[in-house]
């Protein structure tokens, strides 16, 4: 696992920490005029609590833009 990964990999972070990640990732995807969808929201909730990996996550996202 690469460097940049492991910083925002659940063993590595907090909760805290990942609800700031996420926050920091929405304002930034607002700002471009393409909120997320609520289901990526709560996907990502999974994430901040511990559920899945941001990897796991991305796979899943692209699995199922592959299937539409």
């Amino acid at each position: 696992m690469s460097n940049e990964k492991r910083k925002y990999s659940i063993k590595e972070t907090t909760k805290v920490e990942r609800e700031k990640i996420v926050q920091d990732a929405y304002a930034i995807a607002v700002s471009t005029g393409v909120p997320p969808t609520e289901e990526m929201m709560q996907m990502v909730q999974e994430y901040v609590n511990g559920k899945k990996e941001i990897s796991e996550i991305l796979e899943e996202t692209i699995r199922k833009y592959h299937e539409e």
